[in-house]
Order: C-alpha cells, then structure tokens, then sequence
C-alpha cells in the first residue's frame, strides 16, 4: 500500500473532490483533498505527495499564486486544472511552475493518463543519464540536477519544473546534435505528436527565456530549420 503514488486534490468544489479522490483510489493511488490553499497547505505539512492536482480558480489564494508559491519552496509535480479553452490560465500556469494542465470539464481517464505520465517522468529523470548528484556546466550556467536549479556566474538561481529539466536532460546528454521535435515530444513525455503540435517549441520557448541573456538571439538552444534544436555548447559534468 505504500508504494503506491500519493495525490493531494486542491479544489474548492466539493463533488469534484469526491469523485477525483474516489477514482484515483480505484486506480491505484492513494488520494487526499483540501478545499483551498490554507488546506492545501496543511495537508502538505502533514504528510509526502507524489503530485498536486490544482484548480486555478479558487476562492482566497488562487491556484496560480499558489502554483508559484510552492514551485519556490520544492519540486512537487503540479497538475493544474484551467477553464476550458481559458489559454492565458494554461499558459500561466506553464510560466509559474506546473508540469501539465488539463481544462475543464475533463475525461477522468485522461486525468489518470496524465498523472501517471508526469510520475513516469519524473521518477525517470534521474535514472538512465547518470546526472543524478552531479553539477553539470554548460556555457554561461551551472545546473543542481538534483535541486533541479539552474545558477548564472553571478549566482542568481532559477527553479525547473520536471517537464523542463526532463527536455533539458535530452540536450544535455547530446549536445551539439540535432534532435527533432517529434523525438523530443516521444522521449520527454511519451506522446507522438499531431501535425499541428507545438508542445517542444513552447517548452523550449520557456527554457529559454530562463537560460539565454537574450531571449531573441538565443545561442545556448539554437533552432535547425526543417531539422528541429541542437544544444549549441559543450557539457561538463562535476561531482
């Protein structure tokens, strides 16, 4: 029982509680609610989760605000829920921390799928690369893979989520080498992309902006017409 993954739902609805919690435990996880980020908060002091599913629209602390808040305080994967078709939300969201979205009125199968997708990825992240414990340096930066923080020469530190060090990890392990979008999108969360899928150019959009001094002219992920991105630098790996 207690290998199975732990879920805090945070939503101010009482019957979206009930019925998210209820069919994650029938679907092998163990899940736990709060009604606003006060609750939130004191269920996080009282017991580990694995991931937060967290609505945006809550009364008090608003589930963006909150998202930001505890992205600065740990690496917790975040799920948000967003209003259907609310892209300023999602995108929010993205920017301030959270691993997936999911608009509402949502499939509970597909509340599930992305879960365990977001577990998989980051109870993968250390593993096959051989990164964990270590420090690596790549141009002007240092990355704490563990701490999942990347620091500049003049010691300002930047949180990842587990998406971005996931997409990050894939350059880093082959750097100066193109690797397209479609393999990206397979190897970071295991999804084949659509013909019209932008996921990797907005992810690699955000990794930017908190990695190159000039996010217009970006030299650290450079893009390769018709091929996709290549890490234009080299990497050292420190104990």
């Amino acid at each position: 029982m207690s290998d199975l993954p732990r879920i805090l739902v945070v939503d101010d609805h009482s019957e979206i509680r009930k019925s998210v919690t209820s069919y994650l435990e029938r679907n092998g996880m163990r899940a736990s609610a709060a009604e606003n980020a006060v609750e939130m908060d004191a269920r996080l002091a009282e017991a580990h989760f694995d991931l937060i599913v967290l609505d945006v629209m809550m009364p008090g602390e608003d589930g963006l605000s909150a998202c930001r808040r505890l992205r600065k305080e740990g690496h917790i994967p975040i799920l948000m829920l967003t209003a259907l078709g609310d892209d300023e939300d999602r995108i929010a969201g993205l920017d301030g921390g959270a691993d997936d979205y999911l608009a509402k009125p949502f499939s509970p199968k597909e509340l599930v799928a992305r879960i365990n997708a977001i577990l998989r990825r980051t109870q993968l992240i250390p593993k096959p690369n051989g990164f964990a414990g270590k420090t690596l340096k790549f141009a002007h930066l240092r990355l704490d893979f563990d701490g999942r923080t990347l620091i500049d020469q003049g010691g300002s530190r930047t949180q990842l989520t587990s998406g971005e060090l996931k997409l990050l990890t894939l350059f880093l392990q082959r750097p100066r080498t193109v690797i397209g979008r479609d393999e990206l999108l397979k190897l970071s969360t295991g999804r084949v992309a659509g013909p019209l899928d932008r996921t990797i150019d907005n992810q690699v959009s955000r990794l930017r902006r908190k990695m190159e001094e000039d996010v217009l002219r970006p030299k650290i992920i450079a893009t390769v017409r018709h091929g996709g991105y290549s890490l234009s630098c080299d990497v050292e790996i420190c104990e």
